[in-house]
């Protein structure tokens, strides 16, 4: 039986477990405050809060539910607008109100239940990712400077919270209703009756956070027999062993986001990770889901194709590993057996003479899917190349590897005539195809301006030995 909490309430539906979520609490419990827009995980008006029981205490975050199936809420506490109601108004709401944040009204349930996650999260409650909290919710009326007011309010009243109990402090100071201060109990009661919906079988569809899947199949995804694999403890560990970084396929973007390992060893990450979908989706997809989608511009494949990873696979039973440049077979085609599970994805660390870069373009300057992606690591001892990859999305009809363009940069010194050439190569490697994103001739160009665009960093970085 699929059992969480809606809000106050304790909840049991009898829907399939690949219905969505919207539509159960729209049409099964007629919570209309959450609204129906884009249906595809970009306009956020649709968002609530998820409610995870981690050590004791309940975690925060926002996902949108027009992407969500109810089976990646068992267990869970879900927040709609209507749950955040206490008597008058709320922190946020009054903020709203006060600062004019609100015209036709259609997205302010989306922006409002955003920015409470935020007050209920455990991250500091600076101004920057009070910003970045509602990145997701789009507004078509306000032009956005009164939200950002009502924002900048918000966060100003959370500047005495006490960390180490979050919940608490919000509850106290009327961000969100008392209820919630007896949510952990009523979710370690929950997760003791929980039936495990982690079984496998080669008739069942693997899903993880469903922000591909469901854009494309959401009305026949009600009725498949799923593999959750979103909530596999086994599948969400971040780890690090003689020198080779693994990732569990579970592991969210939102996990990758803020990894220590990723910030470490790739300077730059906090700029790339903007250019990766929004915070509701980044709390929802997973790596392992973004890589076997097999997008051609999927942001997680080309970021490491370029550092030659290498895809754990099995069936419960039996593993083997498939080097991620050659799991790509042809336009949405991969070397993933029925009954197969990407399990983890690893690589080898970039050493102190690597440089790495990540660059992308699309219509918005963030949140957006590409129209040409790319990613480029090289090892340079003294001036000298010695190890090269490149990467490309938009460019092939998969997420493409210039193995042959790559090996041309091994031993050589980096000059704007090698550079010149090297781009030239690439040219002859690939076949992008006009569409709603840009022309066939515009993705050659970008391609030829964001590999030029490694090379500037490059440049900057040759001499030292710091990690670009």
């Amino acid at each position: 039986m699929l059992k969480f909490i809606l809000n106050d309430e304790a909840v049991a539906p009898t829907a399939p477990a690949g219905t969505l979520l919207l539509d159960y609490i729209r049409y099964n419990k007629h919570l209309t405050g959450t609204k129906v827009g884009c249906r595809e995980g970009d306009c956020g008006a649709c968002t609530i809060m998820v409610g995870e029981l981690k050590n004791g205490q309940v975690v925060y975050h926002t996902a949108t539910s027009c992407l969500m199936p109810i089976g990646n809420a068992v267990g869970k506490h879900i927040v709609t607008i209507e749950g955040l109601n206490v008597d008058g108004l709320n922190v946020v709401q009054e903020a709203f109100v006060q600062e004019g944040a609100t015209q036709c009204g259609f997205c302010t349930p989306g922006f409002i239940v955003s920015l409470a996650a935020f007050c209920v999260s455990s991250q500091d409650p600076t101004h920057p990712r009070a910003v970045d909290a509602v990145n997701g919710n789009i507004c078509r009326c306000t032009g956005y400077k009164s939200i950002e007011r009502a924002v900048a309010n918000v966060q100003q009243r959370l500047h005495n919270r006490r960390q180490q109990d979050v919940i608490g402090f919000a509850t106290q100071n009327n961000f969100v209703p008392t209820y919630f201060s007896g949510i952990a109990h009523r979710l370690s009661q929950l997760q003791e009756k929980k039936i495990s919906l982690q079984f496998s079988g080669v008739d069942k569809k693997n899903l993880g956070g469903g922000t591909d899947l469901y854009v494309q199949q959401h009305e026949q995804m009600a009725d498949e027999d799923i593999h959750f694999l979103l909530d596999d403890e086994a599948m969400k560990e971040i780890k690090v062993q003689d020198g080779i970084c693994q990732i569990g396929g579970a592991v969210t973007a939102a996990q990758l986001a803020c990894s220590p390992v990723f910030q470490k060893y790739f300077r730059e990450w906090d700029d790339y990770i903007k250019l990766i979908s929004s915070t509701q989706i980044r709390n929802m997809a997973t790596v392992a889901g973004n890589i076997c989608n097999a997008s051609p511009i999927g942001d997680f494949s080309i970021f490491f194709l370029a550092l030659d990873a290498k895809l754990h696979i099995g069936d419960g039973k039996h593993g083997r590993t498939v080097p991620l440049r050659n799991f790509y077979q042809g336009y949405k085609k991969m070397d993933l057996l029925p009954g197969e599970v990407l399990e983890k994805i690893s690589f080898q660390l970039p050493a102190d003479q690597s440089c790495f870069n990540f660059e992308k373009v699309c219509k918005r300057t963030h949140l957006d899917i590409a129209t040409v992606n790319t990613a480029m690591h090289l090892v340079i001892h003294g001036d000298v190349v010695t190890a090269a990859s490149l990467s490309a999305g938009g460019v092939a009809p998969v997420p493409y590897h210039f193995s042959n363009a790559s090996k041309f940069l091994i031993g050589k010194q980096l000059s704007p005539t090698v550079i010149a050439e090297f781009c030239s190569m690439l040219q002859g490697e690939i076949n992008p195809i006009s569409d709603v994103r840009g022309s066939a001739d515009y993705k050659r160009l970008l391609l030829q301006q964001l590999v030029k665009a490694h090379f500037l960093k490059f440049m900057n970085a040759v001499g030292s030995t710091v990690n670009s």
